[in-house]
């Protein structure tokens, strides 16, 4: 007789709780703000990073572009973005950027990109252009840029910051126990001075966590500190979510009641503006963050 291998079973992925359920992109906004970003050949962190706000934000027509193509260099196990050898990056994006904006008529935009190792100054000089372009041709529209780790290349974050944005954002992620695991790649005390660095040159400055990674309050409470410490002025708090089965599982989903708890925690702290709920990223209801 063959005996057959034990196999242990494992446990049911959770399911997701009644506050996580979003409503699918429908409206005439959304169509047009998704028939520009096709028109213009440009990518959307909404798109790219499976956003559940993209419906609702589509739908009030405002959008995150992402720059410098929509290939990181780095493999961070929570992300959605596709990761690998970037080709070429197109030196005409600012201009399609900023005339996507004008054409939507976005009064708040926010700027994001892909990590770009491979270059000498991290794409920075992309970024300034795009920020340019898009005061020159939108005058009245403020602007948010999401950057991504310099690797401690102070002269590309300076020209990166120089454009004439109102808030820059870098954001931290998780805890300080979690880099290894959840941003191999990055240092949580260098992402700390580079938000240190962008408030010394005089810009508001803001960061996004995630919770259900498996951390603790108490180490949710550090990373603030250490963000106020740091000159933060805003900060967002969302529930990670599993983008696929290659990445991170949810540790935990964390209740409505302990973000609240978060955000009166937060604004105790010194931050200006705690936007936290399951829901929440980085960009969302950024136009309240000036």
């Amino acid at each position: 007789m063959i005996e057959l291998p034990i196999v242990e079973a494992r446990e049911p992925r959770q399911k997701k709780p009644s506050w996580l359920r979003v409503k699918l992109p429908t409206g005439e906004k959304f169509k047009k703000v998704r028939s520009l970003v096709d028109q213009y050949d440009l990518h959307t962190i909404c798109q790219s990073g499976n956003c559940p706000n993209m419906g609702e934000c589509w739908g009030a027509g405002t959008a995150t572009f992402m720059i410098l193509g929509d290939t990181c260099t780095r493999g961070c196990s929570f992300c959605a973005v596709k990761t690998g050898r970037p080709p070429s990056y197109d030196e005409d994006e600012p201009r399609r950027v900023a005339e996507a904006i004008r054409l939507m008529q976005v009064k708040h935009a926010v700027i994001t990109s892909v990590n770009r190792d491979e270059l000498k100054d991290r794409g920075a000089e992309i970024w300034y252009q795009t920020v340019v372009a898009v005061k020159q041709q939108s005058p009245s529209t403020t602007i948010e840029t999401l950057i991504p780790d310099v690797k401690a290349n102070w002269e590309a974050l300076e020209r990166m910051i120089a454009g004439g944005q109102e808030v820059v954002s870098h954001n931290m992620e998780t805890v300080e126990s979690l880099y290894r695991k959840v941003r191999p790649q990055a240092k949580y005390y260098r992402s700390l001075e580079q938000i240190a660095r962008t408030k010394a040159a005089g810009h508001r400055t803001k960061s996004g966590v995630m919770v259900g990674l498996g951390e603790t309050k108490e180490e949710m409470y550090k990373v603030m500190d250490d963000l106020v410490q740091n000159g933060c002025d805003v900060l967002t708090i969302g529930q990670y979510l599993q983008p696929t089965k290659m990445h991170l599982e949810v540790a935990e989903y964390v209740h409505p009641d302990v973000f609240a708890h978060y955000k009166e925690v937060g604004l105790n702290k010194g931050f200006d503006f705690v936007e936290s709920g399951p829901l929440v990223r980085s960009s969302y209801h950024a136009e309240r963050h000036l």
